[in-house]
This record gives structure tokens, C-alpha cells and sequence, in this order.
């Protein structure tokens, strides 16, 4: 048996171990991006091999957090891609303009960013007060700096030029408070949030929901976990509800694929069909 293929079944039984010692499932995720995570992680702790890896994170809960960061995918930022939220002002906030109530769910939230953009987007459409927000991860720490909405001030520029390139009318410094060297979100964006631990993976559907956001979450998983998800957002959407995912992304060979008509090829925005 060469090396390759034995670093290979290290590999997998390091993804086994975290699966049966932390209930982190990363066993259907896609294995080339994985493999490469792990082993920059590694090769920072010069760690030989990932058996050794794996004894460490079996016995060293605080290296496998960090581990952990490293396997959850954390590149996000306000108003991320502003022409998608631009799209989302003109063909998506209309028809929710017509509910009630809407019930927005971001599938992978990561560190807020994205979710306090949409908290945004809703309050300039008049919409974010008969709106509830649920802003879901798997991963606790990502989660708990979400909740926290504080982000370094050296990204507040590039954040405002994405606000205003998405159609943002009012000042972007109106969101937010400068202190030290960060930017505290407004608490008042935080009013309809709710932040939970989720994973599709391994979790159930959320019902009843009218928008559905899971952007570059996708292009990280294997084609049986994009077709588990890709049902979690059919049942969890209400009929005629929106799902956007990255625009690398694409419900394209999936199950659910007929289920959802295309609104936007290249923004990857979909409606459900009847």
C-alpha cells in the first residue's frame, strides 16, 4: 500500500473521530477541500502525521476548536456580492412585500455578516419590522461572534462601498458605532434575529419560511449532503418561497432540481414551484 493512500484512511479516521467524540459531521462534506484544511492545520502545529493529529484533537478539546474553525467555512462579509443584494431588492422584497409576515432563514450564517446585511436590506424596504430572521451554524464560536456583531474596522470600508454598490440608501455608518478598532453593529438590527445552532448535516427542516439564503455552503459538500440540503430548504420553504445559494453553486443534478424554478442563472436565485 503506498503512503498516499495510507495519509488517505488517516484522514478518514480522523473525520470518523471527530464525528464520534465532538457529533461534528463532516463525513459527507467534499473530501479535496477537507483534506486541505486539515493539513495546513498540521503543518502549523508541525504535526507528522494525522494520526497524531487525531490523538490530539481525542484528547486536547481546545486544539479541536481550532480545528473546527479551520473545517467551517468563515469567508463572509457585509453585503457580500452586492449585486445579489441589489437583486434581492428588486425581485425578491416586492413579492414579500405582499405577506403579512415573512420568516427569512440564513443557513450557514458564519459570523453575521451576511445576516446583518439582509437585517439591513429589510429595515431601508420597510419590511424588518413584521420579519423574523433565523440565522443558523453549526459551529458555536462562529455562532457566538454573530451574535456579538462586532467586526474589525479596517473592513468597515470595503463594507460601505459594498453597501452602497447593492442599492443601500441611507449611510452605512448609520448601523453602526466605531469603538477602538472596531465597529459594533446596531442593536436594533439585532431585534428580529434569532441565532441557533444548526446543521445540515445532521438537523430538521424549518418550516413555513419565505426566503431561504445558504450561499457558499454548497461547493463544500459531497452530492448526497447537497441533496439532503437541497430538501431541507424544499420543505422548509413555503410554496412559491425563494432559496439563494453562491453564485458557484446550483441545485443543478440534485433531486429537487424540478422543484424550483430559476430566477436568476448567474445570482443562483430560485422560486419553489408548485
Amino acid at each position: 500500500m503506498n503512503e498516499k493512500s495510507t495519509e488517505n484512511i488517516e484522514l478518514e479516521l480522523l473525520i470518523e473521530a471527530v464525528h464520534k467524540k465532538y457529533g461534528y459531521d463532516f463525513r459527507s462534506y467534499a473530501r479535496a477541500s477537507l483534506y486541505r484544511r486539515i493539513r495546513q492545520r498540521m503543518n502549523q502545529e508541525n504535526i507528522a502525521s494525522a494520526s497524531l493529529m487525531q490523538h490530539r484533537i481525542l484528547h486536547d478539546t481546545e486544539f479541536f476548536e481550532l480545528l473546527l474553525l479551520d473545517l467551517s467555512i468563515n469567508v463572509t462579509a457585509m453585503f457580500r456580492d452586492p449585486e445579489f443584494y441589489k437583486a434581492v431588492r428588486e425581485k425578491i422584497i416586492p413579492v414579500l412585500k405582499t405577506f403579512p409576515f415573512i420568516k427569512v432563514w440564513h443557513a450557514g450564517c458564519s459570523t453575521g455578516e451576511e445576516v446583518y446585511s439582509m437585517a439591513i436590506l429589510l429595515i431601508e424596504e420597510n419590511l424588518y419590522e413584521r420579519a423574523q430572521i433565523y440565522a443558523t451554524d453549526f459551529n458555536e464560536v462562529v455562532l457566538k461572534k454573530a451574535k456579538e456583531g462586532i467586526i474589525a474596522i479596517e473592513r468597515v470600508k470595503d463594507f460601505t462601498s459594498n453597501y452602497q454598490k447593492s442599492g443601500g440608501s441611507l449611510s452605512f455608518s448609520d448601523y453602526y458605532a466605531a469603538k477602538y478598532n472596531f465597529a459594533i453593529m446596531d442593536q436594533s438590527l439585532k431585534k428580529n434575529i434569532v441565532f441557533a445552532d444548526h446543521n445540515l448535516a445532521s438537523d430538521g427542516v424549518f418550516g413555513e419560511m419565505n426566503l431561504i439564503i445558504c450561499r457558499n455552503v454548497f461547493i463544500y459538500f459531497n452530492k448526497e449532503l447537497q441533496n439532503r440540503a437541497a430538501g431541507l430548504f424544499h420543505d422548509s420553504l413555503r410554496r412559491h418561497g425563494f432559496l439563494c445559494l453562491g453564485t458557484k453553486e446550483s441545485l443543478r443534478f440534485t433531486k429537487y432540481e424540478n422543484n424550483f424554478e430559476v430566477l436568476d442563472k448567474s445570482l443562483k436565485i430560485y422560486r419553489k414551484s408548485n
